[in-house]
């Protein structure tokens, strides 16, 4: 089994490509814009890996060698060029309560558990299933997380020092209000009149100038703590490697691992539609296993894709693999060379640029056909906005899944019924239209009047489907009732499957030349069991 993984996790790996899709040249210019795209990045992810950090109870360098590991690794290998990965809050909220528990080397470990878990996910194709996401689920998971995005910013807006317990009030907020609104501006309107220079970027460098030009007193990046640090050094955590270790761990990395898969996965769908490319997804939870699994022996916090970043990214015109890199060396050079200059950087810039991030999430559109659309779609996009806000993206992900699904599933059941009419031999003839499947079993039985029908009666499923077991018991079931008033029915345009399945009724079946061919989605060995060995 062991063998048989590597194996595929080693096939499922791919060479970098330096595109984002066919289309995407590596020109001069093109480089060029990937190298300020990642310098806008890696500036806009040092007060957020920071932040999360002390969400998480850890020292800030945590969260940034995070930031570098994370984000270096799935630059390469990742599954989508032109995404940002590294250390996020949807991660740290989860290992707050893992680290004061039992201290920070357990989360190393728990993070290493996570990219190997994230490692099978990938090796096993699970990635593929986030197609299974409806459209409204996908709505409401960006408008969730644009709201999280902005209601994170709101730190930025209280007194350094104070641990978050006052308000910046009076001029010092009247200041930070118009360096965030001049941060904006400047990217609002820089593109009208050039593209040379990625207007985050631009937003930030103006807003900077202007500060230390006039000496403004606003917090700062250093404001937050010490970004200066040495290069993340080798460390196997330093945890008893038992049973109650693993008894400790295993249940926050299978937590870290399908919040981290989820959230990569859907930020991966959602550049896919701006940059135009599909596929990756196996891949990307692959790369995001050897992040993760690189990272926690490197004294990081772990990490997954950044929607935020990701769309400062593709927004800047960062659309290759470069961006990503050059995004991480940066950062890695902040931390080792530059961090008293980035620590200069007032956070009303970086709090404009993840302001128009917001705004640029949010599917305004959505506002506008939520009186358009079904009940259900509306209702499951607004569900997903406020779990995301309330609790976290994977749960508010697996809700609307869970909601849609149910929803699918009781609309068809509805649309089960069937046309009767009377041959010339007097038999009845029930065209059974719409699918039959557990949802509609009861529907389909109660469809046939078996005790005013004639002794012939013949059941035509040409315009159905028999979906599952409970469909087929369903069958089996009316064929009984039929059976047991002494008339004969016969069940016509049945695939093969259902031919081979079912047991009581199946000497009934009248075969056709033009009977269907679907297979059931029943496990064979188990239905072996139930219907007698057929």
């Amino acid at each position: 089994m062991a063998k048989s993984l590597l194996a595929r996790y080693a096939n499922s790996i791919t060479m970098p490509d330096l595109r984002v899709s066919p289309t995407t040249a590596l020109t001069a210019g093109q480089v060029k814009t990937d190298i300020l795209s990642g310098l806008t990045v890696a500036l806009a992810l040092v007060p957020e890996a920071v932040a999360f950090a002390f969400v998480a109870g850890v020292n800030p360098l945590v969260g940034l060698y995070a930031a570098f590991l994370v984000g270096l690794i799935t630059a390469v290998f990742g599954g989508r060029p032109g995404m940002i990965s590294g250390a996020t809050g949807a991660l740290a909220v989860v290992m707050v309560a893992l680290v004061a528990q039992h201290g920070v080397e357990y989360l190393f470990a728990t993070v290493v558990l996570m990219g190997l878990l994230q490692l099978i996910a990938g090796a096993l194709h699970w990635g593929k299933f986030i197609r299974l996401v409806p459209h409204p689920v996908m709505l409401g998971f960006v408008n969730g997380l644009a709201i999280v995005i902005f209601l994170a910013q709101m730190t930025q807006f209280k007194v350094p020092g104070t641990g978050g317990a006052e308000w910046l009030t009076g001029l010092p907020l009247v200041v930070m209000l118009g360096l965030v609104v001049l941060t904006m501006a400047v990217i609002w309107g820089l593109p009208k009149l050039t593209k040379v220079v990625p207007a985050p970027l631009a937003g930030i460098a103006v807003t900077a100038i202007v500060v230390i030009i006039f000496g403004l007193e606003t917090p700062r990046v250093g404001d937050m703590a010490s970004i200066e640090g040495g290069f993340p050094a080798f460390h196997i955590p330093g945890v008893p490697f038992d049973l109650q270790t693993l008894q400790i761990i295993l249940p926050y990395a299978v937590i870290l691992a399908a919040i981290g898969l989820i959230e990569s996965l859907l930020t991966l769908n959602l550049v896919g539609e701006m940059t135009g490319q599909r596929g990756g997804a196996s891949q990307e939870c692959i790369a995001q296993g050897m992040a993760n699994l690189v990272t926690g022996f490197f004294g990081g916090m772990g990490g997954c894709a950044m929607i935020g970043q990701s769309m400062i990214n593709v927004k800047s015109g960062g659309r290759t693999r470069i961006a990503g890199i050059v995004a991480a060396l940066f950062l890695l050079s902040f931390i080792l060379v530059a961090s008293p200059l980035i620590e200069l950087i007032p956070l009303a810039a970086l709090v404009g640029v993840m302001f128009m991030v917001v705004i640029g999430t949010f599917a305004w559109n959505s506002l506008r056909i939520l009186f358009k659309v079904p009940l259900i779609d509306a209702f499951v996009i607004v569900l997903v906005t406020v779990v995301t806000v309330y609790a976290d993206l994977a749960v508010a992900v697996v809700v609307g899944v869970i909601v849609s699904a149910l929803a699918y599933a009781w609309n068809n059941a509805r649309r089960i019924h069937a046309k009767s009419y009377r041959t010339p031999e007097g038999a009845k003839v029930y065209q059974v239209q719409g699918p039959l499947f557990f949802g509609s079993s009861e529907g389909f039985v109660e469809l046939f009047d078996v005790a005013g029908d004639p002794t012939s009666v013949i059941v035509d499923f040409a315009d159905s489907r028999v979906v599952d077991q409970s469909a087929l018991q369903a069958i089996e079931a009316v064929a009984a009732k039929y059976e047991a008033k002494g008339k004969a029915i016969a069940l016509r345009h049945l695939s093969r499957d259902c031919h081979r399945l079912l047991s009581k009724a199946g000497h009934l079946i009248v075969d056709s030349e033009d009977d269907p061919d679907y297979a059931l989605a029943v496990d064979y060995p188990v239905r072996t069991g139930i219907f007698g060995g057929h």
